[in-house]
């Protein structure tokens, strides 16, 4: 219930601002922006909701972003987006402004001096961004007397903020957010103000069972950052109940907490639970709904480990664990249809082919061919299902495509004459204009939203950002084309 959840996560985080000098660092984990696997694993999610809660909260809040020095200088990549950590800041800056979120600074952790930091920095001002600089502290974060001294958290330069609610967010893992906050916190101590600190993310769900499959989904994602879920002891000791939280949380509790008790005199949490504002786990209304959006996510994410060893990314003991998180759920690759379907169609016709679960329980395969790659001509066949249309009527007629194919070869210098997903739904369109049924059949995209494909080959990145846009899952056969090593 994504009304629910919107209304329960923002009074928890006004909840937390009042139970300390109305201000609030909210570190926040995961993705505000395309949260794709809580969109998987919960359905009636909407992709943006997390930004909505502090959209709601706009007019008290500021955000600081926080990125690591060594991604700068390094060039890390994202996986999921393709681009820098640095240029990951200024899209998420970008995308927080446009939509009505005040983003006050940039915090560059770990800093060094280097050129690319510094240009980095340069530009930033440039645009009239705060910009502040925090130290590595030796023994961080074992030597808590040193950490909270002026030689540790204070060497740190004190972000100005002029707001309640400090959304403390950055643009990946390993950042430097919680030492922010811990910063900050220390620095408000100085000067007489009890600033408060929480925790923002979705998973796991601490008030779910710790083998949920939503739950069991969240190692699945992380399968490569050896994040386990448990349970909580902090928590069972102090309250003798049970809540879910993972391993990285409660084994540096003990040490948050003496980090806390030196800057406010006493910890205002007793668990790593306790930190989390996290409200989802009540607003799921259909558990069953859930549970099996979640195991379809867990039997995606084995597949995804299968391609991540196939490019040498992840080891064979990584796709081990995502098996295994399978078996814990009770599931295996025949509880998805579609894999059995694509691979058949590709069996039988001799060459790549993919295929579709469709909301009335279908299954719609398509093939390549010398026009078309095969996602692109299944979701021309998914479309026609939809919409009714006989399988044997063209919606795009040969001497359609082979214009566009032979400006793909000539003019434009591709190699790949055949049509991809997106240039389908082009043409589709334009085709549409003189062509009722074309019109019916692009009426149907919004259908495809939440529907799972499997492809028998590597499906290209191009065809695969555009079947995400669509809202549709995907799952891939471990294997290329024959011949082909570079998957464009």
């Amino acid at each position: 219930d994504n009304d629910l959840y919107l209304k329960v996560q923002k009074e928890e985080i006004l909840k937390r601002i009042s139970s300390f000098d109305n201000k609030l660092y909210l570190e926040v984990g995961g993705k505000l922006f395309d949260d794709y696997h809580a969109l998987r694993c919960l359905p009636g999610f909407k992709i943006e909701s997390k930004v909505q809660v502090l959209l709601s909260l706009k007019d008290i809040s500021e955000i600081v972003m926080v990125v690591n020095s060594m991604d700068i200088a390094t060039k890390k990549i994202r996986n999921d987006t393709g681009i820098t950590y640095e240029a990951e800041v200024l899209r998420q800056i970008d995308a927080f402004t446009s939509v009505g979120l005040y983003v006050s600074s940039v915090v560059v952790s770990f800093y060094q001096p280097n050129k690319l930091v510094d240009a980095f920095i340069k530009n930033l001002k440039h645009h009239n961004i705060n910009v502040y600089k925090h130290y590595e502290i030796a023994g961080y974060p074992q030597n808590i007397p040193l950490i909270a001294s002026d030689q540790g958290l204070g060497k740190n330069e004190y972000i100005k903020t002029t707001r309640q609610l400090i959304i403390v967010t950055a643009p990946g893992p390993g950042s430097g957010k919680m030492a922010t906050c811990l910063s900050q916190l220390y620095h408000e101590a100085k000067r007489n103000i009890r600033a408060g600190y929480a925790k923002f993310e979705t998973f796991p769900v601490w008030n779910l069972p710790l083998k949920h499959p939503v739950n069991v989904a969240y190692e699945a994602a992380t399968v490569d950052l050896n994040d386990v879920n448990m349970i909580d002891p902090y928590h069972l000791e102090h309250y003798g109940k049970i809540a879910v939280n993972y391993n990285r949380d409660i084994e540096t509790f003990p040490l948050l907490k003496s980090l806390f008790e030196r800057i406010y005199g006493v910890s205002p949490y007793y668990s790593p639970t306790d930190m989390g504002a996290n409200m989802i786990g009540f607003a799921i209304c259909d558990n069953v709904s859930a549970e099996r959006a979640s195991k379809q996510e867990i039997i995606r994410r084995y597949y995804q480990a299968k391609k991540n060893n196939y490019f040498g990314i992840f080891s064979e003991a990584i796709v081990k664990k995502a098996e295994m998180l399978m078996n814990e759920v009770g599931v295996s690759i025949a509880d998805r249809p579609c894999v059995e379907a694509a691979l058949k169609k590709s069996a039988a016709s001799g060459v790549p082919a993919c295929a579709i679960e469709l909301p009335d329980g279908a299954i719609i395969t398509g093939k390549k061919s010398s026009l078309l790659e095969s996602s692109a001509a299944l979701i021309l066949n998914a479309l026609k299902h939809l919409a009714k249309i006989e399988d044997s009527v063209p919606l795009l007629p040969t001497s359609f495509i082979e214009p566009i194919s032979e400006l793909k070869i000539g003019s434009l210098h591709h190699h790949n004459a055949r049509l991809h997903v997106d240039e389908v739904l082009m043409a589709l369109a334009i085709n549409s204009n003189s062509n009722p049924l074309a019109s019916l059949a692009l009426s149907k995209l919004p259908l495809l939203y939440y529907c799972q494909v499997h492809s028998s080959v590597i499906i290209s990145n191009e065809d695969l950002k555009t079947l995400k846009r669509l809202g549709i899952d995907v799952t891939e056969e471990a294997l290329s084309e024959a011949h082909r090593i570079y998957l464009k």
